[in-house]
């Protein structure tokens, strides 16, 4: 599973074995949550949150928006584009 980066020490990573559509896992603080990327636009929607504050995954989903380009990039080098 590659980090893809970080964001205030939560891990934002792609799983190689996982499937579509485009999503990422933030790992971090005993927390998990999922968002879809819908690429290549955007914005990145919530799928699943285990044990987040609603305040913030508005964070979170702030921080995935701005690397969007970077994330959406990497998924299709890890799974491909179709």
């Amino acid at each position: 599973m590659p980090t893809i980066f970080t964001y205030a020490g939560h891990r934002v990573v792609i799983y190689s074995n996982d499937h579509r559509p485009a999503h990422v896992h933030v790992l971090g603080s005993g927390c998990e949550a999922v968002f879809e990327l819908d690429c290549p636009y955007g914005p990145p929607c919530l799928r699943e949150n285990y044990g987040y504050t609603q305040k913030y995954l508005g964070r979170l989903a702030g921080a995935l928006k701005t690397e969007l380009r970077q994330l959406c990039w990497r998924w299709e080098e890890i799974h491909g584009y179709h």
